[in-house]
């Protein structure tokens, strides 16, 4: 089969139009060190008793400081480099580079004072040449699939699978699981290798870190958080990682076949280069629970975050906020408080379905909608729109014979009503809306807060009317919805749902009820009635300062001495 594979690693021999379009980048030295001293591949240990992969060996940037440690390591604990053909084994697709490697490694180690002999047969052993992705007899794995390897290293090559020829992406599709939606290839890259470690084995890639977040690495965050540890997660996005400026959100990222234990995360600058790397993997070896260092703040989790949801991103003080939240306190969507967090009706046409004029159809076919412009003021203010409301109370669609004004409505010239698909699909539902509509949530309270914004904006619906599609909305029976509004104001709530959610450019986050369902708060009871008082207060003023000091209080992170005892 043929395979264009892109690497970060290794473009030197594709056709300029591809160079041009992906780069030419190479993993620069310190990051290469870094990683091998994260995974321990350091000469102290008896690399010549270890299996070390790179899974994408493109100009050797990782192959090459691999072989200067593994032959430091053989000095040191008296192995002869003939004994060495097992211990490093390195995939590399193109054919031309896999030549050009070869003689790098043997320039390597003859110089080292390897015979040529055994340079060549070691550079020979070494190299495979072939894909990663779809392996066939290779020598590391046995029948029964038994893994092999102590160490991967590597910078595995960012790819849409979508931009592959489809035989390419389909034979990927079949091996690798976790290569879901328009995943990017690197997910199969840290299947196989997860697959392929040894029990205590450790991963050490520098790679996007969008999977973490992403729908796409749903099946692979599962994968790692059901059978293997993170062990560091360092950030690095506007780090000069590489030989060439590349748009990629990396982390260097250490997994390990091992059970979950303490993680270490770290939040980098521009400043962030070599020095500070250094200074950081020390650290890292101790039992030291914050860093800082130039260009770099560090934090030591007790734990990792669980894999059937997206894992949080940011600063160590906010992801230690996170954790804090995460252990400590009951979610928002709760059936125990009777909270429901949820989004708005869809219409599926909104030209058709909403109007402002108030004699537009049948009285008892208008129902008052609140719209994102409703709530933009921090206070809400109707301003008249309705939804053509084709359900009955039962959860019905009215009989249009009955309803003649509100049939000539969806019936009117231009109307697409009956080219939906919904439509298609049952040609007597030809004018539903998209969702049912819930007639018992009309006249309940509800905080609404609007999908995308910069900064979170609760707001209180009294009741009485429905809320659009482009609004979330809360609605509980144990909370007094002030109280809970108040807490949703605090800048603790914006910036655990920032951990989480998607960010859009220029920094708008996406207030989405997946994020909202998950924020972590205190038990209605649990808020004495001079607390609740301060964050009611604080939500009707729109004052973010007092909601979040009152939130501090509720969240257990800080207890002024007014807050010591309970009203």
């Amino acid at each position: 089969m043929s395979v264009i594979r892109f690497s970060l690693a290794s473009m030197q021999t594709l056709p300029t139009t591809l160079t041009e379009n992906f780069g030419e980048v190479f993993t620069r030295r310190w990051v290469v060190d870094t990683i091998l001293d994260l995974v321990g591949y350091t000469e102290d240990n008896d690399l010549g008793a270890q299996v070390a992969v790179e899974p994408s060996a493109g100009s050797g940037a990782f192959l090459l400081a691999m072989v200067e440690r593994l032959l430091a390591s053989a000095r040191v604990h008296g192995r002869e480099p003939r004994t060495l053909t097992g211990a490093i084994r390195a995939w590399e697709l193109q054919g031309g580079n896999v030549d050009v490697l070869r003689g790098k490694v043997r320039a390597l180690l003859t110089s080292s004072g390897v015979s040529s002999r055994t340079a060549a047969t070691l550079a020979n052993t070494w190299l495979v040449c072939g894909d990663f992705l779809l392996p066939e007899g290779d020598l590391l794995t046995s029948a029964t699939g038994t893994v092999a390897a102590d160490v991967i290293v590597g910078n595995p090559p960012y790819i849409r699978i979508e931009d592959l020829p489809v035989a390419t992406t389909t034979a990927y599709r079949q091996r690798w699981r976790t290569m879901g939606g328009r995943a990017d290839i690197y997910v199969g890259f840290l299947e196989r290798s997860l697959g392929m470690l040894k029990p205590g084995g450790a991963l050490g890639f520098i790679v996007a870190d969008r999977w973490m977040r992403n729908q796409y690495g749903d099946g692979l965050r599962k994968l790692v958080a059901n059978r293997y540890a993170v062990r560091a997660v360092w950030q690095m996005h506007d780090v000069d990682a590489f030989e060439a400026e590349v748009s990629a959100y990396p982390a260097i990222t250490i997994l390990a076949n091992e059970p979950q234990g303490k993680a270490v995360v770290a939040d980098t600058t521009a400043e962030f280069g070599e020095i500070s790397s250094a200074a950081l993997v020390r650290w890292s070896k101790s039992n030291g629970h914050t860093f800082t260092g130039p260009g770099v703040q560090a934090h030591r989790l007790d734990h990792w975050f669980p894999g059937d949801e997206s894992w949080p991103t940011g600063s160590p003080d906010v992801l230690d906020l996170v954790e804090h939240l995460n252990d400590g306190f009951p979610r928002l969507h709760d059936s125990a408080t009777g909270t429901k967090v949820s989004i708005g009706v869809a219409t599926g046409a909104d030209k058709i379905f909403i109007t402002r004029d108030p004699h537009a159809v049948e009285p008892d076919r208008l129902l008052p909608l609140s719209m994102v412009g409703d709530i933009t003021s921090g206070e809400f203010r109707w301003q008249g729109h309705y939804l053509l409301n084709p359900w009955t109370d039962e959860g019905r669609l009215v009989d249009l014979d009955d309803y003649p004004r509100l049939a000539a409505q969806l019936n009117r010239p231009g109307s697409t009503l009956h080219g939906r698909h919904v439509a298609r699909k049952n040609p007597n539902a030809w004018y539903r809306t998209i969702d049912k509509v819930d007639h018992s949530l009309t006249t309940r309270p509800k905080l609404l807060l609007q999908d995308m914004k910069a900064h979170i904006h609760p707001v209180l619906d009294p009741g009485g009317y429905y809320p659009h599609h482009n609004l979330y909305y809360v609605v509980s029976e144990q909370w007094d919805l002030e109280v809970l509004g108040g807490l949703l104001l605090s800048r603790i709530a914006e910036q655990y749902i920032a951990a989480y959610c998607v960010k859009m450019r220029g920094g708008t986050l996406r207030f989405q009820a997946q994020y909202l369902k998950r924020l972590p708060v205190p038990h209605p009871s649990d808020i004495h009635s001079q607390l609740a008082e301060e964050l009611r207060v604080a939500f009707r003023n729109r004052d973010v300062d007092a909601a979040t000091r009152a939130a501090s209080v509720a969240y257990r992170l800080e207890v002024p001495r007014d807050h010591r005892k309970s009203a």
